[in-house]
């Protein structure tokens, strides 16, 4: 379905290569992606060019910013079709990833992708906000990320309260970041973390691309992470 020659080349252009089996496990993941978007709403990229960059190459440029040691633990906050987390995976199959996401339609999609691409992952129907007051998710991770578009001081919230201390909190976000990083610097620290890089990159379809390294230097507060509606109506600023 993709062009897996040409998703290889960005990949190196990265420093991630890819072997001829990781490509191959790329092409069945963008396929059982289109077959179950027919089915309910993954993603509005379907074209497999976009699949490719907007999907596959923006996940993976989390390992271009981080290198994760040997049988590290990420998890993916609302991780929607599996990105950024899946591609990682399919990279690094050492790492132990844990899907996050508060629809389980989304959930069953994950289980069966992980099943065809032979992907242990635990997959977990919960909200955010609840299961980072979990003990057993709570301050538990190396790496937590999110690729979504909620403000970074609303992310911090909910993925800080998964990393433990001396892990990472690895944002992956659009364009310019500068004010919102700014927006977000009292957030973070509240939270515990601290922001270490900026990593910035451009995608092959010249799309700009900013990944905000927080690293967790203290324990989450327990009153965090709040309620949807409180975190909305009084941002931590």
């Amino acid at each position: 379905m993709i062009d897996q020659e040409q998703l290889g080349k960005y990949c190196l252009d990265l420093g991630v290569p890819l072997n001829e089996r990781q490509k191959e496990l790329f092409d069945l993941y963008a396929g059982t992606l289109v077959e179950w978007n027919e089915k309910m709403n993954l993603t509005a990229i379907i074209k497999p060019e976009e699949i490719v960059i907007k999907h596959f190459v923006d996940s993976i440029s989390l390992l271009w910013a981080v290198t994760p040691s040997q049988g590290a633990s990420l998890i993916d906050v609302g991780t929607g079709a599996g990105f950024p987390s899946v591609p990682v995976k399919i990279v690094r199959e050492d790492m132990k990833i844990t899907l996050l996401d508060s629809l389980n339609k989304r959930i069953t999609f994950l289980k069966e992708l992980s099943q065809r691409l032979g992907q242990e992952n635990q997959c977990i129907h919960a909200r955010a906000e609840e299961a980072g007051k979990a003990p057993a998710w709570r301050e538990k991770y190396d790496f937590a990320t999110a690729r979504a578009v909620a403000h970074l001081r609303e992310l911090s919230e909910y993925c800080l309260p998964f990393v433990k201390i001396g892990g990472i909190f690895a944002a992956l976000k659009s364009g310019e970041v500068e004010q919102e990083l700014e927006q977000s610097r009292k957030a973070i620290g509240v939270l515990g973390g601290e922001i270490q890089e900026i990593k910035r990159l451009e995608l092959p379809d010249e799309s700009k691309r900013s990944i905000i390294l927080i690293k967790k230097i203290s324990q989450t507060s327990t009153k965090y992470p709040r309620s949807p509606g409180k975190i909305s109506k009084n941002p931590l600023v």
